[in-house]
């Protein structure tokens, strides 16, 4: 996208003339509020505000929102679920149930300069409809790189705060799962399950390479959590109730983060939070409700990283749902609901194509008739 492309803009509050910020101005006043984001209480007050206005809360809000969102991926995430669990609260009107975990005492890092130049690239051309989801899943991955040893220090300090963690990353990195053994499980059970979703859908059994992405040179707990998840975020899918779908992937990655502060998934939705606030007021709303209902649905379940898959294949999801004391997300919108939309976008450009050409000839008829 080209520089100028991405413009914002607001209503003022002492009058009705539009204003456009362009490029420079909206990434330079982004970034000022990444340093420098608002308080617990004031983004309670944001959301809220927000959450109220429904599709038409300002750009500027929006953006504000975002930049809290960006500063704890990437300068502060030990403030992970201060921050969430304040944006939930504000939008979603109630105080998220769960134990309050406070941020450490002590300055947010500070973000190398290169790191902003990659962030945006990814901003824009998710704008520009130019990211699939394998793209847009190791671009954000890619981010990592930015992280010097303090900040990935910091991080892995902030994952022991999280129920669950201290006691699963305190043994050896989970082998990899072999798909015979899941193809080997009784029909109906969570291993069949498994089996089916990543052979009918030809995913890999783990998202990313291991070794590729350098997950064994991460501190504890990082190293097991990264590895866990590349190989149970689909169970995680399927026990939390979370669909494969668009909507639900974005879902799923509040979920993860409510559940153990996963670093990864707080740089993806910042990311998309600011993209949703660039865009229309409708499609905000229908983003923010998501995130905030999964974050509440992850910080309210049981510790999913504590659960030992291996041990439950053969057994129903519901059962594991039971014995465990897990409840199935619950939605706010149809799971499939982009996709939907995606498809009636499609019918309508080409309605639109075919119109135009049956129309050809007489747009050419009365432009030549024309003076």
């Amino acid at each position: 996208m080209p520089d100028g492309a991405l413009q914002l803009k607001f209503k003022r509050s002492e009058g009705r003339r539009v204003k456009t910020m362009d490029t420079h101005t909206l990434k330079a006043r982004f970034q000022a509020s990444v340093e420098a984001p608002v308080t617990r209480d004031k983004l309670v007050a944001l959301a809220t505000r927000c959450a109220e206005a429904g599709g038409k809360a300002s750009a500027q809000d929006r953006m504000d929102i975002a930049a809290a969102l960006a500063h704890t991926a990437f300068l502060a995430p030990d403030r992970t679920a201060e921050i969430y669990d304040a944006l939930a609260e504000g939008w979603c009107g109630r105080v998220v149930k769960a134990t309050p975990i406070e941020g450490f005492d002590r300055p947010p890092e500070l973000a190398p300069e290169d790191l902003w130049d990659d962030y945006w690239s990814i901003v824009e051309d998710g704008l520009a409809g130019e990211l699939d989801a394998l793209s847009i899943t190791q671009r954000t991955a890619a981010l990592g790189h930015h992280s010097n040893e303090t900040a990935v220090a910091r991080i892995a300090e902030m994952s022991h705060m999280f129920e669950g963690v201290t006691e699963a990353a305190s043994g050896d990195l989970p082998d990899l799962i072999k798909l015979s053994t899941l193809a080997a499980c009784p029909k109906g059970s969570l291993g069949a399950e498994f089996h089916d979703l990543i052979v009918d859908n030809k995913f890999d059994l783990e998202v990313l390479d291991r070794t590729e992405i350098g997950i064994g040179k991460l501190p504890t707990p990082l190293d097991y959590l990264n590895t866990r998840m590349l190989q149970a975020h689909d169970l995680w899918h399927i026990t939390a109730g979370y669909q494969t779908t668009a909507l639900h992937e974005i879902a799923i990655s509040a979920f993860q983060m409510a559940q153990f502060g996963h670093n990864y998934s707080a740089q993806f939705l910042s990311i998309t939070a600011v993209m949703g606030a660039l865009g229309p007021g409708k499609s905000y709303r229908f983003l923010m409700d998501t995130i905030t209902s999964a974050w509440v649905h992850g910080r309210e379940s049981p510790a999913l990283i504590s659960i030992a898959w291996e041990e439950v294949w053969d057994q129903p999801v519901e059962k594991i749902r039971r014995t465990y004391g897990i409840k199935a997300y619950e939605s706010p919108y149809p799971a499939d609901i982009i996709e939907r939309n995606q498809g009636m976008m499609e019918k309508i450009d080409f309605v639109k194509g075919l119109l135009r050409r049956l129309m050809a000839p007489f747009s050419r008829r009365y432009q030549v008739n024309q003076p």
